[in-house]
């Protein structure tokens, strides 16, 4: 059974220039593959999983993960879109938890098509 969150609360068109999170300030940047960086906070994509690029299993998930964190970096630089909550604001880690939509498209939904992420369901799976 799909645990997709519902989509409640529109937030606007957002864009920035998203680079890859290193040691300095994370302010525009990506962190994996479902985790990034916008105006300083911290996003977890909401109707997504992806494999780790930090706590992997193993190389074919660390593999995956870089593909995925290429990809997620690649669909935020092309343009506007928006960031929508779901039932959840937080997660346990504090990240906002949010579904990202380019013209009503889940931006996760595309990282799923492409065999680089999974819906999310409510927990997590082994990728190896």
């Amino acid at each position: 059974m799909l645990l997709t969150p519902p989509v409640v609360a529109a937030r606007g068109s957002v864009s920035a220039l998203f680079s890859a999170c290193g040691a300095a300030v994370r302010t525009e940047c990506v962190v994996d593959g479902d985790t990034f960086y916008h105006a300083g906070v911290k996003i977890r994509i909401a109707d997504i999983d992806t494999p780790e690029v930090h706590d992997y299993g193993c190389a074919a998930e660390k593999a995956l993960g870089d593909r995925a964190t290429v990809r997620l970096m690649s669909l935020l630089n092309a343009g506007p879109f928006a960031l929508e909550a779901g039932t959840r604001d937080t997660d346990r880690y504090g990240r906002k938890l949010r579904v990202v939509l380019r013209d009503g498209h889940s931006l996760g939904e595309v990282l799923v098509a492409e065999g680089l992420a999974r819906r999310w369901d409510g927990s997590r799976h082994p990728w190896c």
